[in-house]
Order: C-alpha cells, then structure tokens, then sequence
C-alpha cells in the first residue's frame, strides 16, 4: 500500500471511530464495541503507516524539496532593507578597526571522537538463603 493510501485509510476510520464514540457516550451499547474493535484496527494502520513513512524518508532523503516561489512585496522590503545597512557600515568602520586590534584566540585543536567502552557488570553482592533442612 501507498503511504497516501494509507493516511486515507487512517482518516477514514478515525472519523469512524468519532462517530461511534458520540454514540457510545449517549449509552449505546454496540457503538462502544465498534469504538474498541476500531481503536485495534487504528492500532495496526498507525503501525503500517510509520513502516511506511519511514521508508519515503530513507528514499526521498539526498532529494531537496521544490523551492516555494518568493512574494513580490520581500522585494520591496529587502531593498528597504539594504538602505540603512550601508549607512550602519560607515558607522561600523572605527569598531571594526578596535577589534581587529585584539588578537583572536586560536580555535582549539578538533579531538577525534572515541567511543566509550561497554560498562562491564560487577558482581553483586548474594543475598543469605534459608537453609532447608534439620538443624
């Protein structure tokens, strides 16, 4: 099955389980054992479809998603935008020059990554026993 076949059938019988529940709460004896025997069936189809799901990721997972087309107003506000930036630079530029007075901190050496060895169980200490028998 399809994962959209899926997802359909899903909300299929979860509307139809909604609809027995109103009618379950009302004292509607048969509308509660279809409410229990849906939830089962719920209950499987929640399982196949995140088998499902899964497997659409691992295929779709090097895929980009299709870019969604820019509003013609950002346009207008980017270039609204760039205006007071260029009149910040020029503020910026004696900051600038301070900071590139102080020397940077070398950046730290990268470590290799080394995994941690299992934990070994240590003995326990055994609890006394009734002895059966004579004394």
């Amino acid at each position: 099955m399809s994962l959209k076949d899926t997802f359909k059938q899903l909300r299929e019988l979860l509307a139809n389980i909604t609809t027995d529940l109103e009618k379950s709460e009302n004292g509607n004896k048969a509308a509660s054992q279809r409410v229990r025997t849906g939830t089962v069936k719920l209950e499987k189809i929640a399982k196949l479809f995140r088998k499902e799901s899964i497997s659409s990721e691992k295929k779709n997972k090097g895929q980009k998603k299709p870019a969604k087309a820019a509003p013609k107003a950002g346009k207008s506000v980017a270039a609204a935008k760039s205006k007071p930036a260029a009149a910040s630079k020029a503020k910026a530029a004696p900051a600038a020059k301070k900071a590139a007075a102080v020397k940077a901190k070398p950046k730290a050496k990268s470590t290799s990554f080394r995994p941690r060895q299992m934990s070994v169980k240590r003995a326990t200490a055994k609890l006394p026993t009734k002895r059966v028998g004579s004394r």
